[in-house]
């Protein structure tokens, strides 16, 4: 079982330094232990990461910088500095930076599962095809690209 360690976890940097780029989209992981997994997106103009399920997690996004679209069970909607997204488990999902400038926000799921072991795998990957089949072995389910539209 993996402990909670005290302590702060800077702006831009990761718990014990790592990072990770997925497609080109920066993430530093905050916290990771057995009943949640926390996280720091930065995503550029124009990233995403398309409409997925987790079957076994709830999740969350606070967003701290820009606007984030999301598409959320079906429905677009956006969330701004300060608003916190609530997704629970089994619900259709995708975030989108659909606008001018970067985004920051901290994502944070339960349990945590195997969403860290799943990241190491996609570190410095470049393909989006690779990604879906990883995803799908640590219970990160996308769904086809027209749920995205």
């Amino acid at each position: 079982m993996t402990q909670l360690e005290k302590g702060i976890t800077e702006a831009g940097t990761g718990y014990s330094g790592k990072s990770w780029n997925i497609l080109g989209q920066l993430y530093f992981p905050k916290a990771i232990t057995d009943s949640t997994f926390a996280f720091e997106t930065n995503s550029e103009p124009g990233q995403f990461v398309p409409v997925h399920i987790h079957p076994t997690q709830d999740e969350f996004i606070l967003v701290q910088e820009g606007v984030l679209s999301l598409k959320l069970d079906g429905v677009w909607v956006e969330a701004r500095a300060g608003d916190l997204v609530r997704m629970p488990r089994g619900i259709p999902h995708g975030y989108f930076n659909k606008s001018d400038k970067p985004v920051r926000a901290l994502f944070w799921v339960s349990p945590m599962q195997k969403l860290e072991a799943f990241f190491n795998r996609l570190h410095n990957l470049t393909d989006p095809a690779e990604v879906v089949k990883i995803s799908a072995e640590h219970e990160v389910d996308f769904l086809p690209p027209e749920a995205n539209a």
